[in-house]
């Protein structure tokens, strides 16, 4: 078991009225102001777009966006973040990561996310001391502090900042204020990199996330909005909203899953009737930290 792990279920926050959260939202920019330069790990994500688009507001150029790429990270995602940056007016700076590499990361232990973001926090403060920029920011928010995220002692380590979750803010009244201000990512769905999808123990291999990169994205091409494909070695555990069971179970859909899945490896295809959740794969950490 590893220190510190969590159980992953969710607290219960009171998500403040309109006028709590502009007050966060200024409270957000007098931060950012206090800070005098940034640059931020930027996603295309709904909190790192809010953060960004906040950052540039108030620190014009001395605050930089930069975008990791990889083979974690879906060539879809990577694309759409640019174009969403773009039509903001944004601009961005797109770098290679690559976590493969480290026997660290590829490994998959439950401290994963560690080597993955001590990489990451230290080509973004790299960048900062090239560009006299004092701080290092992501899209953490205060949800964020319900799940097992190691790669939060990474950013801890390196001196990385969380300008949303210092001002308060919550998922939700993230997803509000972005929707208040325009910004087309206020329901973007939730994602994260597709080694979450891999069971800790099992080896991260280029070969299996581009197997759950097409698989998520032919769920996505038949309307699915938010999901997840959890990879079991020959089986395939599929994840999707609880409103979207009754679909996606439907007779011809469910053959066309089930075709495609098995064109790309996969024996067994399954569909798991909590639907989805954030940071499901971490319930094993929970249940041995119960027994």
């Amino acid at each position: 078991m590893v220190a510190g792990a969590e159980k992953t279920g969710r607290r219960s926050r009171r998500e403040g009225t309109m006028d709590e959260i502009e007050e966060k939202l200024n409270g957000l920019r007098s931060l950012l102001n206090d800070m005098g330069g940034v640059v931020i790990g930027y996603s295309g994500g709904c909190d790192s777009t809010l953060l960004a688009a906040v950052a540039r507001e108030v620190l014009g150029e001395r605050a930089v966006l930069v975008l990791a790429a990889s083979e974690t990270y879906p060539v879809a995602e990577v694309a759409e973040a640019l174009e969403t940056a773009a039509g903001l007016g944004l601009p961005v700076t797109r770098i290679a990561t690559s976590e493969l590499a480290d026997p660290a990361f590829a490994a998959n232990t439950p401290e994963r996310c560690y080597f993955c973001k001590k990489e990451l926090f230290g080509r973004l403060a790299a960048i900062g001391r090239e560009q006299g920029l004092p701080w290092v920011a992501d899209g953490s928010n205060v949800d964020d502090l319900d799940d097992y995220r190691p790669g939060g002692r990474a950013a801890l380590e390196l001196g990385v900042r969380s300008p949303l979750r210092e001002a308060g803010f919550t998922k939700a009244e993230i997803r509000e204020i972005s929707r208040r201000l325009g910004l087309p990512t206020w329901d973007k769905p939730a994602f994260a990199c597709l080694s979450s999808r891999i069971p800790y123990g099992t080896r991260i291999e280029p070969a299996i996330l581009t197997r759950l990169e097409a698989a998520e994205a032919f769920l996505k091409d038949l309307g699915f909005r938010q999901v997840r494909v959890r990879h079991h070695g020959d089986i395939a555990r599929i994840e999707v909203e609880s409103a979207a069971i009754g679909r996606l179970a439907e007779p011809e859909i469910r053959q066309r899953v089930a075709e495609r899945f098995k064109t790309l490896g996969y024996l067994y295809v399954t569909l798991d009737l909590d639907g989805y959740r954030t940071g499901s794969m971490n319930a094993v950490l929970a249940k041995g930290k119960e027994t």
